[in-house]
């Protein structure tokens, strides 16, 4: 039997709260109803187009003004950050955790497995990191095979987003980092925040005027925007160009059984503030690349986490500048 519908009167301001019968529901018009019907009678609640517009700028911008300082920003939000994501978040829910990621879709190379094929490869002992999200795994021996790298990606991706201390820019691109003397070490410069500008615009300041970015601070920077390419290997590539590094390893060639442990072993602070994890290390070490699979990047986001930790445990901080 289908529900029946509904009729509300609201004051001028209600809230738009949408139940599923419709039972309570109030929206900023009057008098409306709704109802759930898959026989051809759904009705829903009406709706001012001014009311999406507002409901997503006022969200949005109010994020950007909280996160201008942030506690952690990790940049690229491919395997690598997303598992970085999850276990500081999880493990330090007081922490404000900003992931910055060029692309629309969230998920770097882990929608699909080598070639294009779907299945996802992970070594042990990585896999223990699938049964902790509850991701499924057919086990092989030495390795474990998730039967589409996409229920991976859309798993994490899931869990990281539920977490109230995390938050996700995407379609946004970080161009430039923000460096200041160190305090702890006068003659260093230290990593203190990003600065970042919608990817549309980054990609297009060779076809208009300037168009100035925007800036977050923050006293952990985490990057981790995977291998040489578009918008790869980025904050490996500036240390370069801003004399803080003297010069890239360049990734060697595939060596899955190098190229794992020496991503998740070499994870850490590469300039004072700026943790490296996943494959941009083997661009800024010279590592060997490991191919279609993905337990490093797992272990090695984890690590980066736990990194983080260890600098703002043993550092003073205030308004998100370590002082000390």
């Amino acid at each position: 039997m289908a529900p029946a519908v509904t009729f509300d009167a609201q004051p001028d301001e209600a809230p738009l709260l949408l139940n599923k019968n419709g039972v309570k529901a109030g929206v900023s018009n009057g008098t409306y109803e709704v109802k759930e019907d898959y026989e051809g009678d759904y009705r829903f609640a009406p709706i001012e187009e001014a009311q999406v517009s507002r409901a997503m700028i006022k969200r949005y911008f109010n994020t950007m003004y909280e996160r201008a300082i942030s506690d952690v920003v990790i940049i690229g939000a491919g395997s690598a950050g997303l598992s970085c994501a999850y276990h500081l978040g999880k493990t330090r829910p007081d922490l404000k955790i900003t992931i910055i990621e060029a692309n629309v879709a969230p998920g770097g190379g882990a929608w699909l497995g080598g070639q294009l094929m779907t299945s996802m490869v992970v070594r042990k002992p990585a896999e223990r990191f699938l049964q902790e999200l509850g991701v499924p795994f057919e086990d092989e021996g030495a390795f474990v095979v998730v039967k589409h790298a996409a229920l991976f990606t859309s798993t994490i991706l899931s869990r990281v987003l539920a977490l109230p201390n995390v938050v996700l820019m995407n379609a946004t691109a970080v161009e430039d980092l923000i460096v200041r003397p160190d305090p702890r070490d006068a003659g260093q410069q230290r990593v203190a925040g990003v600065v970042t500008n919608w990817t549309l615009v980054a990609l297009n300041h060779d076809t208009q005027s300037c168009m100035d970015p925007n800036v977050i601070t923050a006293p952990v920077i985490i990057s981790a925007t995977g291998h040489d390419g578009p918008m790869g290997a980025f904050s490996a590539k500036r240390l370069v160009s801003m004399g803080l590094l003297k010069e890239l390893g360049n990734m060697r060639g595939l060596d899955m059984n190098r190229a794992e442990p020496a991503i998740v072993n070499g994870t850490r602070e590469v300039a004072p503030g700026l943790i490296m994890t996943g494959m941009e290390l083997s661009e800024h070490d010279g590592s060997n690349r490991m191919g279609p699979t993905f337990g490093a990047m797992m272990a090695s986001g984890i690590k980066a986490a736990r990194e983080a930790i260890r600098i703002i445990e043993t550092s003073q901080i205030v308004d998100g500048k370590i002082i000390a």
